[in-house]
């Protein structure tokens, strides 16, 4: 394509809304143009990197077997009111109603649909096991849509679901999955781990997910660089400390912090480290609305993911008044010590059950008490339990070294969702002995739209994009300086670029009368790969250059070799 015939708009500047890099690089570089709150048109020149995108996720889908269709985005109430998610997806769903008033959602998700689609159809367990996927726009009516694409309203989705005869048959689905993800991100030239990672909202039993790594990234990483273990840090284990709790050796004693209420100001005031501290966070879960409390060693950070499944249901922090009318203390001050351990529950974390002389709050304003040892001063606790964050240097779940964290960007998640959704809609099957069945379910997506995003944040510079080849939206750019005014630069630009092309290269011809500098500036900001420049000065001695966009230096080439050193450049 040349550039006189593609919508090309650049800017020189963001919108002040932009946050993230990649929103401002996809707006400058005319990919992407709001239209509302978290709602935005993809343009042409989006459109091509999205389509790539899209190209290389269906190439790998069907590969694996997985069989396309498309579902409606405007699904029947009745469906979502089976399996009881009208009621608890929450605001995210867009709910509409029909002239004749009757319930409609806009799909956040389609679980519902082909479980719909999978009871009427998949009668026999010789039509199994089946994988069907969809690239199909969703909306989910995020509260705060923010960072362009990254977390917008309305989005491109590729969701496919499996349906099997059994839990071996939906391992063997589930494991063609994580291995066509991992090609997918592999062909898209991303860094990326696939991490173990807690099932949400979608609910089912085991999950992972892919996530490109970028700074940027709004989930934390696990990992051990000595291994391949990762995870979410939502479910990675810390694992309890092998050093027995040792005997105590200090004297309980009272500490007047008249200001500190944290951990921190408190460790600083004593001139001790911040790991000999504990902290109470004070807690009400259950239908009951029962009163708990929860230990963390001062260093920690509560894993609200993990504390849910040791309490087995939800729970909120407790309000202020509420912790006074049980402490008699305001927060900043309160300690394990004195507590009615047979009325409120006391769950210690694994680093706190092995701890001594620890210092913790007294239960008296402006007070804290170091010397603190379970049995000798107070109970032990009722429960212990993995209920913190790991930290970079914690020991790796799978014993090989020690766990680092990054961050990173979600752009796919794949479910064992086992029975959940064709229990809920009765779906089953007649299996070999003529009974029936549910089926076992396996659900698997990838954000198409967010993955732009994603890879944007990966790789960019202070000029712009840097797009790997398989994504970005040419693969070439010929930029030909002087087209309006030299014949030989006009002969010379449209023969390689009707050369390029024959030769099956995805090349752009810049042939817009601009100076050389705007030229190169929008090239680089697009982010395509590859560059031939043609000039009147290095056609006279046969010449073109060449520049990488990734930091390459610029080599002077003969013109009548570009198109074969183009394609081994591209290969």
């Amino acid at each position: 394509m040349r550039t006189s015939q593609l919508y090309l708009n650049t800017l020189k500047e963001a919108p002040s809304e932009a946050e993230l890099t990649s929103h401002k690089l996809m707006v400058r570089a005319g990919l992407i143009k709001k239209l509302g709150s978290g709602l935005y048109t993809w343009m042409p020149l989006g459109m091509r990197v999205l389509r790539k995108v899209e190209e290389i996720v269906r190439d790998e889908m069907n590969a694996a077997g997985a069989q396309e269709l498309l579902m409606p985005t405007i699904q029947p109430a009745e469906l979502w009111q089976e399996t009881g998610r009208w009621a608890l997806f929450g605001p995210q769903m867009l709910k509409i109603k029909d002239r004749h008033e009757r319930d409609f959602c806009f799909g956040p998700t389609h679980e519902e649909v082909i479980t719909d689609i999978a009871r009427s159809e998949l009668r026999s367990y010789k039509q199994l096991p089946v994988n069907m996927y969809q690239v199909q726009v969703k909306f989910r009516d995020e509260i705060r849509p923010r960072f362009g694409v990254m977390r917008a309203r309305e989005f491109v989705m590729k969701d496919a679901y499996s349906f099997d005869a059994d839990f071996a048959g939906l391992q063997v689905s589930y494991g063609k999955m994580y291995t066509a993800y991992s090609n997918i991100f592999t062909r898209l030239g991303l860094k990326f781990r696939a991490v173990a990672a807690d099932t949400g909202a979608i609910g089912g039993d085991g999950s992972h997910e892919f996530q490109v790594l970028a700074d940027a990234g709004e989930d934390i990483l696990a990992y051990a660089p000595d291994s391949d273990f990762a995870a979410n840090v939502e479910l990675a284990e810390a694992l309890a400390p092998t050093t027995p709790r040792a005997a105590p050796a200090e004297a309980m004693r009272d500490i007047d912090t008249p200001k500190q209420t944290t951990c921190e100001a408190v460790a600083e005031l004593m001139g001790v480290g911040i790991e000999r501290t504990v902290k109470l966070i004070a807690l009400v879960g259950g239908e009951a609305e029962e009163f708990f409390v929860v230990l963390l060693r001062g260093d920690h950070t509560l894993n609200e993911v993990k504390l849910a499944k040791a309490v087995g249901g939800e729970f909120r922090f407790a309000t202020e008044e509420e912790i006074r009318a049980v402490f008699n203390c305001p927060p900043g001050f309160l300690g394990p010590i004195g507590l009615d351990t047979d009325n409120i529950s006391v769950i210690a974390d694994r680093s706190v059950a092995v701890m001594s002389d620890f210092v913790c709050g007294a239960n008296k304003p402006k007070f804290h008490i170091a010397g603190v040892n379970f049995g000798r001063d107070l109970p032990e606790p009722n429960a212990v339990a993995d209920i913190r964050n790991v930290v970079s240097g914690d020991p790796s779940p799978d014993g090989k070294g020690k766990l680092e964290l990054c961050r990173g960007i979600e752009v796919g998640h794949i479910f064992q969702l086992r029975t959940k959704y064709s229990e809920a809609m009765n779906a089953t099957y007649v299996a070999e002995d003529g009974q029936p069945k549910f089926f076992e379910m396996g659900c698997y997506g990838i954000g198409v739209s967010r993955i732009v995003a994603a890879a944007i944040e990966q790789n960019y510079d202070e000029r712009g994009i840097i797009f790997t080849q398989a994504m970005a939206p040419f693969a070439l750019a010929v930029v030909a300086v002087g087209y309006h005014r030299s014949e030989a630069v006009k002969t010379a630009a449209d023969q390689l670029y009707a050369d390029l092309k024959a030769a099956g290269v995805d090349v752009l011809l810049d042939d817009r009368n601009e100076r050389p500098g705007s030229m190169f500036a929008d090239m680089e900001l697009i982010g395509i790969p590859h560059r031939i420049t043609i000039g009147d000065k290095g056609l006279a001695d046969g010449l073109v250059e060449y520049v990488a966009r990734a930091g390459g230096e610029m080599q002077k080439i003969a013109l009548a070799d570009a198109v074969s050193f183009a394609r081994k450049q591209l290969a």
